[in-house]
């Protein structure tokens, strides 16, 4: 009983929130502000006209290949920088400068570099997955004390043994912490990209539900882009602590 209670309390604001929407929807009565029963059902309609699950579809491709793409792609390069002092003499400065470029910035050239086809979404969540991961995980490694390797080494220690029983799992925190904030942001990328220029996708779903004056296909979108950044890093979260897990 004190659990469903404390889940309910937990829960509180968004049930108030909802109930909120859902009177304000019925009260204004217009397509402009669509109560939640009513995005509900719309959910439901394009759930089973296989609309959503289209558009989802290519949206979520595009995030995994580019998501894991960088992710692992700033990793590879994180440990470089961490563990060779000329890598990181050459790349940090520019990592350094072209970290803090909004992923948006690179649209428009990434547009006429590549064009408007299904690379560009891609690279796009690469770039936006790669700057930040690659910084985190540099930070991370600097953070070990350099005792724990000098010991290892003076043991006798492999580069491979030092890396996979030492680096990596001190370093895995801040590592995890940058994957973690990127899973939110390669969504907000994906549906910028689609609205400004590729024709599939939520993002596209959207700009074209715009255009018809459907704010209820635009919440439905909106909410389904929630869902999957909060699955994300959710998923993120739970990888952290089985590799954090399977290192201790």
């Amino acid at each position: 009983m004190d659990k469903s209670i404390n889940i309910l309390l937990k829960n509180s604001p968004i049930l108030v929130f909802l109930l909120i929407w859902e009177v304000a929807g019925w009260i204004a009565a217009t397509p402009l502000l669509p109560s939640f029963t009513k995005v509900v059902g719309e959910f439901y309609d394009l759930l089973i006209s296989g609309i959503l699950i289209e558009n989802l579809g290519h949206s979520f491709v595009r995030v995994v290949i580019g998501y894991l793409a960088g992710g692992l792609f700033g990793i590879i390069i994180g440990i470089l920088m961490g563990t060779n002092k000329s890598i990181e003499t050459a790349l940090k400065p520019l990592i350094s400068i072209l970290l803090p470029i909004p992923t948006l910035g690179w649209l428009p050239l990434m547009m006429l570099w590549v064009g408007i086809n299904e690379a560009l979404p891609i690279i796009l969540i690469f770039i936006c997955a790669f700057f930040p991961v690659a910084y985190a995980t540099l930070l991370g490694i600097k953070e070990i004390p350099q005792e724990y390797i000098n010991s290892a080494k003076a043991l006798g220690a492999s580069n491979g043994y030092i890396l996979m029983r030492i680096i990596l799992p001190l370093a895995s925190p801040s590592i995890f912490t940058g994957l973690r904030l990127e899973s939110g942001m390669v969504w907000k990328t994906v549906l910028a990209a689609e609205m400004f220029a590729i024709p599939t996708g939520i993002g596209a779903l959207m700009i074209n539900a715009e255009s018809l004056i459907r704010v209820d296909v635009i919440m439905v979108s909106l909410m389904v882009l929630a869902l999957m950044s909060f699955g994300f890093e959710k998923s993120i979260y739970a990888l952290e602590k089985a590799a954090i897990g399977k290192w201790r």
